[in-house]
């Protein structure tokens, strides 16, 4: 029978089989994906064939992993050089972010676009806690706002808090398997309660020595909407690092960029020194915005040269 994996916590895992019932479950030995060296054989969002184990216990084997739609990957925290898979099968991700309290960087979004990018998964960026901009937050909103609509990003402001904005973002979801992130802090679990007032998820206030979110989700989840659609709520990420993304791809994953490439005079143009290239010249006409020409060039320098 086949079922759907809504919890992991890295030996046991959650799953929802096809009559809707939720069960237990583990793997027996190891399963190996071709490619792929993960710390996780199974991911949320997979699709898995189960065998019954112990009926009356509910509990359930899973002997086999359908193949991926997608993925979405980050750097393991135990294992720098292995990936660990947040979510698979996934619509579309939801970035939260915020401009105050704790403030993310325009760093963070942009690796996290580039993630999502690499493994053609649609971003929307919704920005909450706007019933604490000032002008001085406000203005950033719409200069932000206006950088990422340019490319092709939807953006969007929120107030959970207030109540601001929320039921335009629920409309985004219905009927949608969406994968939220962002760092702690931001307001994921605070939105998937109000969705699921039962679930009384834990929310935490910004730790004040670090003014970055102290954790409140330790593994990733999904939640059926009772709109339609799932939900996927993964742990706050603090620093998302790139996989197996070379130097000669990068500007591969900046929509603006992968327009122009072909243009370049050199085909293996990285565009920071070579003449003749056609982002540099974008970026000093004001088409590429000097923002993301300069989160671009710092993302290139962490870059790992890899040889193929």
């Amino acid at each position: 029978m086949k079922a759907i994996v809504y919890k992991s916590t890295g030996s046991w895992y959650v799953v929802q089989n096809e009559e809707g019932a939720v069960l237990n479950a583990r793997i027996l030995g190891k399963f190996k994906i071709d490619g792929l060296t993960s710390t996780n054989p199974i991911a949320v969002g997979d699709v898995v064939t189960i065998a019954a184990e112990n009926e009356l216990e509910g509990s359930v084997t899973i002997t086999e992993i359908d193949d991926r739609r997608n993925y979405i990957t980050r750097t393991s925290p135990a294992n720098k050089h292995k990936h660990h898979i947040i979510a698979s099968n996934i619509d579309q991700s939801l970035l939260f972010a915020t401009l105050k309290d704790p403030k993310t960087s325009q760093g963070f979004i942009d690796r996290f676009l580039i993630t999502s990018e690499a493994y053609r998964i649609p971003s929307i960026i919704v920005f909450n806690k706007s019933d604490l901009y000032k002008e001085k937050e406000q203005e950033k909103f719409v200069e932000v706002k206006s950088i990422y609509e340019a490319i092709g990003y939807k953006v969007m402001g929120m107030s959970i808090e207030k109540n601001i904005g929320v039921d335009a973002v629920k409309d985004l979801l219905k009927d949608k398997t969406t994968l939220l992130s962002g760092h702690s802090g931001v307001g994921k679990s605070s939105f998937i309660n109000t969705i699921f007032p039962e679930l009384q998820l834990k929310t935490q206030d910004v730790s004040g020595w670090s003014g970055k979110g102290l954790h409140t989700t330790t593994f990733a989840e999904m939640f059926n909407l009772p709109f339609g659609g799932r939900v996927i709520d993964t742990p706050g990420i603090r620093e998302l690092g790139l996989v197996d993304i070379p130097k000669q791809e990068l500007s591969h994953y900046f929509p603006e960029m992968r327009q122009l490439i072909n243009d370049c005079q050199f085909n293996n143009c990285i565009h920071t020194n070579e003449p003749g290239c056609a982002v540099k010249a974008a970026v000093e006409a004001g088409i590429i915005h000097i923002d993301r020409y300069i989160s671009y060039c710092t993302i290139l320098d962490k870059t790992e040269e890899k040889s193929y």
